[in-house]
């Protein structure tokens, strides 16, 4: 059986885990500590990051956007008007290039920084990182985050989904970066309408409901974050 070694609160992991529960891919899912630096997993994986998904043939494939055009290219393509890649080339341009901003340059910007700071920091020893919340990195982040949920609610309030008219990656991509800020309750919902609304009909789905029963050592997440309709 294929292996998918993740984090729960990596944003790619996330992106990956809910393309698989859309795609209906059947996929043991292993918890990776990366920050251990675990040769086993470095061998998987030289740069140290997950997800890396391990086929049934025992290929190695890593990063979250390589391995989405992975399961496209091999259970996607099945899937027809389910599939989440456009058809057409301009919309596959446009899901590719917001997938890249969300788990990119968000990932950079915001999540990244938050999640290491409030959420890794205080399990990793001192000896790998781990220590006290950097309280200049958390103001920078926290001030980026405005403006990524500013462009958010615009995509969300002019088109049916994030990269037009049809539910594709770059909905999951988005979706994975803002439900690890919405575990840390970063988000003020209230001034986001359109990408509250959006958000709603995200987690709504099946594939999301492993991601809103995750829960991270010694931080619980806030009230609202499994609640459909918060």
């Amino acid at each position: 059986m294929p292996v998918l070694y993740h984090h729960p609160v990596s944003a790619g992991s996330r992106f990956i885990r809910l393309a698989i529960g859309e795609i209906g891919y059947d996929c043991e899912m292993l918890e990776e500590l990366y920050w251990e630096r675990r040769p086993d997993f470095l061998r998987l994986n030289p740069a140290g990051l997950p997800p890396v998904l391990v086929t049934e043939n025992t290929y190695a494939i890593c990063g979250p956007t390589v391995i989405a055009e992975y399961l496209d290219e091999t259970h996607g393509v099945l899937k027809r008007d389910k599939r989440l890649m456009p058809e057409q080339p301009y919309a596959r341009a446009e899901s590719r290039r917001l997938v890249s901003w969300f788990l990119d340059k968000m990932d950079h910007d915001v999540t990244t920084p938050l999640v290491r700071e409030r959420m890794l920091k205080p399990q990793m020893p001192i000896t790998m990182g781990g220590g006290s919340p950097d309280s200049k990195i958390l103001r920078a982040a926290r001030a980026n985050i405005r403006q990524h949920m500013k462009y958010l609610s615009w995509l969300a309030g002019t088109r049916p989904w994030l990269a037009g008219d049809k539910f594709t990656y770059a909905d999951l991509a988005a979706a994975s970066a803002v439900s690890v800020l919405d575990y840390l309750g970063e988000i003020e919902w209230a001034n986001y309408p359109h990408a509250k609304e959006w958000y709603q009909r995200i987690k709504s789905r099946p594939a999301f409901r492993p991601l809103l029963a995750d829960r991270v050592r010694a931080l619980a997440p806030v009230a609202h974050y499994a609640d459909l309709d918060f």
